[in-house]
Formats: C-alpha cells, sequence, structure tokens
C-alpha cells in the first residue's frame, strides 16, 4: 500500500499530525510507526519491592509507546514561548501560541475537562523572585496529571485507531527517498508514503543522527542539559506551587555567570527512573487524583551546556556523565543536601533518618563524584538562592536525585514550514531540536497536517 501519509513516532507530535491530518482528509491513508505498544501496554517492572530499579528492558516502556515520553509525564501543557522550545522562530509568536490553545482544546474535550489552568501573570510570585535574584518567566499551565493525560491520550487513540493503520513495536531502521515519495524500512518489512513526517522523540536522538547522515540533512549542534532532581516536603513550596503549579524560575550563578532553572515540578508527586539509550537517568510525575498524592514535590534543577568546534556532540557529552552515576549506583544515586555540602557520601542510614523521605529507591551515593564541578557549584548556588523565597530548601534533609539529563537532538535544519531540504520529508516535535515540550511538539504536529494537507494533497 502506499500511503498518503507515514508518520514515525506516537509521540505527541506525531499523534497531533494523524489527528488533524485525518480531520482535514478523512479518506487519507496514514501510518504511525511506534517503537513501543500501546498505552495499556505500557508497564515498567520497577515495582519498590521484587524490582527495585531498572532492568533495561528492550523497550523502555516510560519512553517508548503511544503518547511516547510524555504519556507518564505530569501532564503539563505550557501555553507560552518563553521556554519549551523555539518553534515561534519558525511560525512567529502568535501562530505558535494560537496552535497550542488549539492543542489544549482537543486535550479538554477529549477527557481533559475541570483540569486547572494556572498563569504566573501579575503573579507577586514574580516579583517576590526579582527582589531575590531570581526570572519567573510567564507562561498559562494546563495541568492534565499523569492520570488524567493517560486519559486523554486513551480517548483520543480510540478515535484514530479505527482511520490510522499503528504500527506498534516497530521501530524503524531507516529511511529512504523513493520514486513515490519516502519508504521506511523495518524489520516486519518496507512501507512507502507520499509524505514523511519523523516525530521520533528525545529518545530517536541516535536514529535520528543516522537518518540525517544517509539523506545528508544538514544539522546543527545542539545543546545538552545536565542537573538533578530535588525532593523535598510539600510544605515548604506549596505558596509556589498551589497559585502557580509550575513555576518556571531561571538564576544566574554569581560564579560561572551559568543559567540554572527549575524544571518540571511535580507538587506532592513522586520520583521516577527513565532508560534512554540504555542510561538510567531521573525524572518526575505527579497525578490530578488527590488519592495518588505524596508528602512530598519534587523538581529538576538543570544548567544547558551549549558546545562549539571542536567538540559537537553535546549528547555523548550527557551520556558519559550519566554513565558514570550508572557506574557507581547502579542507576540512579541520591544524596542529602547538608552530606553533598559537608562533602560526604550518604548511606542508607542518613537516608532513612532524613525527614524528607524518598520516593524512589535509589543508591545512596556523592554526586561530587559524578557530576562536573561548574554544574554542581551552580545547582548549589540555585538551592541557596531558592531559599530566599521557599525557605527550607536548602534543608540538611532535602534530597538529590542524580543524574537527570535532558538530551536534545542536533537540530535538523528545515524551513519555517519544519520542511527539510527534501521535498515532503519533515521533521518536527523534540527529535528535530525545535521543541523541547508537550505542547510544543503537539503544536508542530498540527501545523505541519495543515501544511501538507494544503500544498501537498489539496
Amino acid at each position: 500500500m502506499l500511503y498518503d501519509l507515514i508518520i514515525i513516532g506516537a509521540g505527541p507530535g506525531g499523534i497531533f499530525t494523524a489527528y488533524e491530518f485525518n480531520r482535514l482528509n478523512p479518506g487519507a491513508k496514514i501510518a504511525v510507526f511506534e517503537t513501543g505498544g500501546k498505552l495499556e501496554e505500557r508497564k515498567c517492572p520497577i515495582d519498590g519491592v521484587k524490582i527495585k530499579s531498572c532492568i533495561n528492558c528492550k523497550s523502555c516502556s516510560i519512553m517508548n509507546g503511544f503518547g511516547g515520553a510524555g504519556a507518564f509525564s505530569d501532564g503539563k501543557y505550557n501555553i507560552t514561548t518563553e521556554f519549551g522550545g523555539t518553534l515561534h522562530e519558525h511560525l512567529g509568536k502568535k501562530t505558535a501560541v494560537d496552535l497550542m490553545e488549539y492543542v489544549d482544546g482537543i486535550n479538554l474535550s477529549h477527557g481533559g475537562e475541570g483540569t486547572k489552568l494556572y498563569t504566573t501573570t501579575n503573579s507577586r510570585i514574580k516579583t517576590l523572585c526579582l527582589q531575590n535574584g531570581l526570572h519567573l518567566l510567564d507562561a498559562s499551565v494546563r495541568h492534565l496529571g499523569t492520570d488524567k493525560n493517560y486519559i486523554v491520550l486513551q480517548n483520543i487513540y480510540n478515535e484514530l485507531k479505527d482511520k490510522v493503520d499503528f504500527f506498534f513495536h516497530t521501530p524503524v531502521q531507516s529511511v529512504a527517498k523513493s520514486a513515490d515519495g519516502y519508504t521506511v524500512q523495518t524489520a516486519k518489512g518496507d512501507y512507502s508514503g507520499k509524505i514523511c513526517v519523523i516525530s521520533a522523540g528525545r529518545s530517536g536522538s541516535k536514529w535520528m543522527e543516522e537518518v540525517c547522515a544517509s539523506l545528508k540533512l544538514a544539522t546543527n549542534s545542539n545543546r545538552v542539559d545536565l542537573g538533578v532532581r530535588v525532593e523535598l516536603p510539600y510544605e515548604i513550596f506549596a505558596h509556589l506551587t498551589d497559585e502557580l503549579y509550575e513555576s518556571k524560575i531561571v538564576y544566574r550563578t554569581e560564579k560561572f555567570q551559568d543559567l540554572v532553572r527549575t524544571f518540571c515540578m511535580n507538587p506532592r508527586g513522586a520520583v521516577v527512573n527513565e532508560n534512554t539509550n540504555g542510561i538510567v537517568t531521573v525524572n518526575g510525575h505527579s497525578y490530578d487524583d488527590p488519592a495518588k498524592y505524596t508528602n512530598n514535590t519534587n523538581f529538576a534543577l538543570l544548567v544547558s551546556k551549549h558546545f562549539s568546534l571542536p567538540f559537537r556532540y553535546s549528547n555523548a557529552y550527557g551520556e558519559s556523565v550519566a554513565r558514570l552515576s550508572n557506574m557507581l549506583g547502579g542507576g540512579v544515586l541520591i544524596q542529602r543536601f547538608g552530606d553533598l555540602i559537608r562533602g560526604q557520601r550518604s548511606n542508607d542510614r542518613r537516608i532513612e533518618e532524613s525527614f524528607c523521605v524518598p520516593t524512589l529507591s535509589a543508591t545512596p551515593g556523592d554526586l561530587s563524584l559524578v557530576m562536573p564541578k561548574r554544574i554542581l557549584d551552580g545547582i548549589i548556588e540555585m538551592i541557596y538562592a531558592l531559599d530566599k523565597i521557599a525557605p527550607g530548601t536548602a534543608n540538611d534533609d532535602t534530597l538529590l536525585y542524580g543524574v537527570e539529563v535532558k538530551f536534545y537532538n542536533m537540530e535538523v535544519e528545515t524551513d519555517k514550514n519544519l520542511e527539510t531540504a527534501l521535498p515532503g520529508l519533515f521533521v518536527i516535535g523534540d527529535c528535530g531540536g525545535v521543541t523541547h515540550s508537550l505542547s510544543q511538539a503537539s503544536a508542530s504536529g498540527i501545523y505541519v497536517a495543515r501544511y501538507i494537507a494544503d500544498k501537498y494533497l489539496a
């Protein structure tokens, strides 16, 4: 079968491309190829009892499958161009925001109704941050929660499953230009389509580099974000999270003038493992259902590193740091902030005696043996800065999990419509290095679906 549209990846970008293209072209033949499984098949074997750490499944259920890595995230859709990617540099700010609001409407109509939309506009917290050398970025934040996010994704899938051919557990090995358009090679056979949209997510970063090399697509070096996940009692950040839920706060360090930022804040949430290309790192989830609340809040503190010539392999750098953590701890390391400051390794006894009870079973250790000094110094500075607006952040028992790494694809050169130099081949979502969030990845899918429908299949 020659498909009208082939989509690689069933994360937010791929899902919303299929959704919008089907809406505009109800009879179109659409195929979606995904490394992981259906939503209900995505089960991480870690139960905290029999299996306490990552066992390196063939395909990580947290990272791969319908919904992508965002399926089991805390379901935050940040409607903003202040962070989360540079989609607005391609489409313009108004268009980008309009698309994100359109995605928000789809989510609400598919099970997200009743969820709260938070905003930082005219917030007293913004003033408090400025008074203490911190900067709160502007955004509207729709918090679905991991549970509601799951429902929304399942409802979208149920609407699409009889209209779109989904190929689960079918990783694409290569993409080639053909006479009719593009051919994707898989272990189950080759499939052709007139148009191809690649939306392989961050977990497809290495694969995307291979595709770009084989198709001779130009790329630009991107960045890697390195840091830790902080966990502390909910009450310490309650005055921020109750009003804003997600507060993106940026701090410029005195020592190195680096920017450190908060990321993925999860009030009453849980810290979790994730596996990217065989490397175990840390992340956080939260839920809309009060029955699933914990007593803690967690968030990441990240430092972005951009590399210039002669070194261009930012992801390889991040991987090497994460592998060192895995080497020392067999997975994720955990350390009390007080132990870090005093230069001593956390051990089981110190963790057990901590007033903050960890939500993830991790190996007690010493993050100073893993993290580059410049990055760790910046994180420590940021914790003391946050302590001024949220007293208690710098308590001895604040827990630090390492490492958290956000891998970004090398940015694929595309035009303003996210089309590569090869006509009919588009790269969207986080795998293209342009978007870094659920909302912007989803918005890129909507835009490209409309563009293809108008230009190629009108």
